[in-house]
């Protein structure tokens, strides 16, 4: 095993852990378009769910099957018909969903059955259990159209999927649901999906799709100017939706955002659309901190706020690599927990990306900035300067005239920010005490307007 990959992998290994503490316990329900299927996804995607499940979350997955109906239908000289984004499913178009859904769910169920040496799925063991725990109603007449055996989901038997995830099993869900009567209904995947992660309160909402986010000018084509935007706020997405035509094709706009703001004004903390032609997006939206896709949250996870005492240990982890490579001088927990009130932090939906200390002098007028630390993850989106900034604020409201900082090896950053580089016999005298003549650390000064 080479070097490079060592020092490549261990540092990423070690970026990925506060993920896998976060979601270890929770909920997802994850929806499946039928195109990724017929694409030819499912091996990796079943990798990755079997991964994410073996780290400790409690999955559902719920599959379509747009493109395997179609094609069924097809195969019989039948038109597939559709209307106000769902299919009209007549007595053909019931039989040749039920003929789909049996055959995804052998596939999907031989998928998470491999276990072969030296594969992603070896020792997985994973169980899939199924069930109707869909109660549905017809969808009726809508504008004139009879939707025939259409359905929408009346109800969804949470504590009995709840049940099952208990037993260490992952549920399958086909877009079906029957009546108390018995009668069966097709449904559409993104309905069933948002009604279950609604009915369990789910922590997570993902939909692997064909589009790959939601773009920060969804009107203008793909640039570098226009990314997709990785995290939406639900009154930016609502505002968004607004704006746009009724999704009525997997490929709008609308049609999986719809379902992420309902999810999402119902209590679902976070709701996701991914692209399922990246090969492992589940992962890269699940345990990297920018993700590849668009999450719909209640309000922006990242926060700029004064450290409290549950904070300490992330403050630590942040700091140690740069305490081990000489760029930070070395700080106790003791040291650290004493002195939580004076740190401010960039917390990122549970992890600190971004922190730096104020220790006041009050008799000089000034104050340190210490331990400024970005993570190596977030580096180049301005988390320093946001915590500088605090950093100021907070100085001036003490009332001090200056803030200054120690350092060996960033003074460039400091100076283009307006620190000017002063002799060590400028420190106030109680920090002179304390100067390590050695490290020989330059001090840069800033004077606060």
């Amino acid at each position: 095993m080479s070097a490079v990959f060592n020092f490549t992998f261990v540092p990423w290994f070690r970026s990925v852990a506060p993920y896998i503490h976060m979601h270890r316990g929770k909920t997802f329900v994850v929806g499946i378009a039928g195109e990724a299927i017929a694409a030819g996804k499912l091996q990796h995607i079943a990798q990755d769910l079997a991964l994410i499940q073996s780290m400790g979350v409690k999955i559902v997955l719920v599959h379509g099957f747009r493109p395997q109906v179609n094609e069924q239908l097809k195969a019989k000289g039948h038109a597939a018909k559709y209307s106000h984004g769902m299919r009209i499913t007549d007595e053909i178009a019931l039989d040749c969903a039920q003929e789909a859904a049996g055959q995804l769910r052998y596939e999907i169920e031989a998928a998470f059955s491999q276990g072969l040496p030296n594969t992603p799925m070896a020792g997985a063991t994973v169980r899939m259990i199924s069930g109707n725990f869909i109660t549905a109603r017809p969808v009726g007449i809508l504008d004139g159209v009879d939707f025939k055996h259409s359905g929408m989901v009346r109800k969804v038997d949470a504590a009995a999927i709840m049940q099952t995830l208990d037993l260490g099993a992952m549920v399958l869900l086909s877009p079906f649901g029957f009546s108390p009567t018995g009668e069966a209904f097709n449904l559409t995947m993104e309905e069933v999906a948002t009604s279950v992660a609604i009915a369990m309160q789910a922590d997570k909402l993902i939909f692997l799709s064909e589009i790959p986010g939601i773009r920060i000018h969804p009107d203008q084509p793909e640039s570098e100017d226009n990314p997709i935007d990785t995290e939406l706020p639900l009154a930016a997405a609502e505002k968004l939706l607004a704006t746009l035509t009724p999704g009525e094709r997997p490929t709008d706009t609308a049609f999986y955002l719809q379902h992420c703001v309902k999810a999402c004004k119902a209590g679902v903390e976070r709701s996701h659309i991914l692209p399922f032609a990246v090969d492992g997006s589940l992962l890269l939206e699940v345990y990297v901190h920018d993700g590849i896709g668009t999450m719909v949250v209640d309000e922006k996870l990242e926060s700029l706020r004064e450290a409290t005492h549950d904070d300490v240990g992330g403050i630590l982890q942040l700091i140690e690599p740069f305490e081990k490579d000489g760029t930070l001088v070395k700080r106790s927990r003791t040291e650290i927990e004493r002195d939580a009130d004076h740190y401010t932090v960039v917390e990122h939906d549970g992890v600190i990306f971004a922190c730096a200390a104020l220790y006041p002098y009050p008799e000089a007028k000034t104050a340190e900035m210490a331990a400024l630390t970005v993570s190596p993850q977030s580096q180049g989106q301005g988390d320093g300067e946001k915590v500088l900034k605090r950093i100021e604020q907070r100085a001036r409201a003490a009332g001090l005239q200056s803030i200054f900082v120690l350092t060996t090896r960033t003074m460039h950053w400091f100076i283009k920010r307006g620190f000017v580089q002063v002799d060590p016999e400028w420190l106030p005298e109680a920090r002179k005490r304390k100067y390590n003549w050695d490290r020989k650390s330059q001090v840069l000064v800033k004077k606060l307007g």
